[in-house]
């Protein structure tokens, strides 16, 4: 397995480019996963829910299975949020893990930069950040594609992209 991460201000779109990245990585035969960082507040399931009552009760997991698909839910319960290679771990083995979020993790990232949004460009002050998707003109080293070129974001991305093997020791040696 491969890991490469997104990284961009809010707003830039890298939920949108993800979203069209996906199904062209699908049909070169690329398996992705995605991990994404979310606010604290987040809930992924449905207030009033059994699944939902069950968590509120205090189970410290909830698993929800159809015959369509299967969810774990791992409540925390004031224990430290886990770091990037412990959630890589709990993954299918796939392709390619793409990362959205993890900013403070050391693995490779792309930044996703939309200049309307006119905010600055995080790669002077990442040193993960290897290379940019956007539409405008950036002055860099760092090799640079159009954010609508799909087939160059995700050559770009493929190219980066870090074996998970490292990222777990980058992760270690920052303990």
């Amino acid at each position: 397995m491969k890991v490469i991460g997104l990284a961009g201000w809010s707003g830039a779109g890298k939920t949108t480019l993800l979203t069209r990245l996906i199904p062209h990585f699908n049909a070169q035969g690329v398996r992705v996963s995605v991990i994404k960082h979310a606010h604290h507040r987040f809930d992924v399931d449905v207030p009033g829910k059994d699944s939902w009552r069950h968590r509120e009760a205090g189970a410290a997991e909830v698993l929800v299975a159809s015959s369509n698909r299967w969810a774990l839910m791992h409540e925390l319960r004031g224990a430290a949020e886990p770091r990037l290679p412990e959630l890589l771990s709990k993954l299918s083995a796939v392709d390619l893990v793409v990362v959205e979020g993890f900013k403070r993790e050391l693995h490779c990232k792309i930044e996703v930069h939309r200049a309307a949004n006119g905010k600055p460009l995080l790669f002077p002050d990442d040193p993960g950040i290897v290379g940019i998707a956007t539409d405008g003109a950036v002055e860099t080293r760092l090799p640079t594609v159009h954010l609508d070129d799909i087939q160059a974001v995700a050559a770009l991305l493929l190219r980066a992209a870090m074996p998970i093997e490292k990222v777990v020791a980058i992760s270690a040696a920052m303990r």
